[in-house]
Formats: structure tokens, sequence, C-alpha cells
């Protein structure tokens, strides 16, 4: 099985993936308009008309407490006319601390704030997929 891993954000949008279904790697940050959410759509389509995913795996920012803000209801939506318009099934993934967790990383293997601006987004990408992945070997 083939996965992805997307980190959505209002200007960018983090991709990672898997071929093995075991380790999740970076691949990229796709840039669209602020709040251009149709044109990232697009763009993801193409992408994945060439990696053919079997699954993708969407980052999901609940609130600290659990529950679904405006932020999260994008990324629902989102994803539902994703596995609509692609027919790959799409699931969520709880990323709170996910971008935080890989600033702290990149932080601590002393990445410059300049290179660290332009990879955020694929290591949290990255870090959605992982937790997805390793949730499938806790099953």
């Amino acid at each position: 099985m083939k996965y992805i891993g997307l980190d959505l954000g209002s200007v960018t949008c983090g991709i990672s993936k898997s071929d093995t279904g075991k380790i999740a790697q970076p691949v990229k940050t796709m840039r669209f308009k602020p709040d251009d959410y149709n044109a990232c759509f697009d763009m993801l389509l193409d992408y994945f008309e060439v990696e053919k995913p079997d699954v993708i795996v969407l980052g999901l920012p609940l609130l600290e407490n659990g529950d679904v803000g405006p932020r999260a209801q994008l990324c629902l939506d989102f994803g539902e006319e994703l596995e609509k318009e692609s027919g790959i099934k799409v699931v969520m993934q709880d990323e709170r601390c996910t971008t935080k967790d890989s600033l702290e990383f990149l932080i601590s293997i002393d990445m410059s704030r300049k290179k660290r601006k332009k990879i955020i987004d694929q290591q949290a990408a990255v870090r959605i997929l992982q937790y997805y992945l390793d949730g499938l070997k806790n099953k």
C-alpha cells in the first residue's frame, strides 16, 4: 500500500509519503495564494495522478480540548471533497502538536531558521503520516 500524508495550511500544503506502510518520509511543500484551497486541491489531484496513492492521510487540527473548530471543519470538508474527486480513501489524523514537535526537532538538529521555514510543513506531514502508520501497527 502507498500512503500520502498532508499537512494543509492557509498558504502551504506539506506532503509526505510511505511506500512501505512503515516509515514516512518528506516529499515537498506546495504553495498557493492565501486561502486559495481550490488551487491546492487541483495541485493535489495532479500529484495523485502521478503518485497513485492507496490512502491519503490528512491532518486534522482539532482544538486542544479535542473539539472541531473552524480550521478542523475546513480540513474535514476538504478531505471529503478530495476523496470524492480523487476516488482515493482519505483518513483524518489528529495533528495537534505536529508542527510544534517538528519545529522542536529541527531546532534540536541546529537547522537555521531560513531552512526550517522551507521544510516545516513537510516535517509536520511526516509526523501526521507516521502517527497514522504507527496506529496501524498497534491494531
